[in-house]
């Protein structure tokens, strides 16, 4: 018979395991490491991981509370494929919230923060010079983060990154599909407004940064 220190024991493991699983398979969506549609069986989860089905279930489970994967009625469970007009509705929220973060970035942003942001988008000009898809998606993200962490507003950032979860198979299929050949416009002019204290010019910059790519791809179907 099990003491209660024990069952305190094996219940704090399988917490641990399912938030390892939980946090490297959301990694992989928002990094755009999955295909739209692409199948995530409970098996293959538990096996990859090693572990028991319990903590590969409630993974998946908290996933879906996200939106980062989604369950048919048969029970089958997969990354999103989005209708042109879900891509316009996140496409919309991205431009409310990034933005607004964007602003209220601009009061705290600084030189050494403008410099990282060119050290990133650096990143991001070498991941479309190799026509590394998940590298750019992965880049692109750090470059926004790394200016919405500065507006001291989490819980709107947590939101965003809700967004991009949501949107990483299809970022994949949008960068594939566009081919760049260098780094985003968008990039350059946000660097610039900061630089220059220009809100007006900064919102812009971030609206259309944000929403022509996923807009050209709603398009393109």
């Amino acid at each position: 018979m099990r003491t209660m220190t024990q069952t305190t024991r094996l219940s704090d493991f399988s917490q641990t395991e399912h938030d390892r699983i939980y946090r490297s398979l959301r990694t992989r969506i928002m990094h755009g490491q999955l295909n739209p549609g692409q199948a995530l069986t409970l098996r293959a989860i538990a096996q990859e991981f090693d572990v028991s089905m319990t903590p590969a279930r409630e993974a998946l489970r908290r996933l879906g509370a996200e939106g980062a994967v989604t369950v048919s009625n048969s029970g089958r469970v997969a990354t999103p494929e989005l209708s042109n007009e879900r891509i316009e509705e996140l496409a919309a929220l991205r431009a409310l919230i990034e933005v607004e973060l964007a602003s209220r970035d601009l009061p705290r942003a600084h030189m050494a923060l403008i410099e990282r942001m060119r050290m990133i988008n650096g990143a991001v000009a070498e991941a479309v010079a190799h026509h590394d898809v998940v590298a750019y998606i992965k880049a692109n993200l750090e470059f926004h983060r790394t200016l919405y962490l500065r507006a001291q507003a989490p819980a709107m950032l947590a939101m965003a990154e809700t967004v991009w979860l949501q949107l990483g198979p299809t970022m994949r299929t949008l960068y594939g599909k566009l081919q760049r050949s260098e780094s985003p416009q968008g990039h350059r002019l946000i660097i610039a407004a900061l630089q220059a204290g220009d809100e007006p010019g900064l919102r812009l910059a971030v609206r259309s940064d944000v929403t022509q790519g996923l807009r050209m791809l709603a398009d393109g179907r």
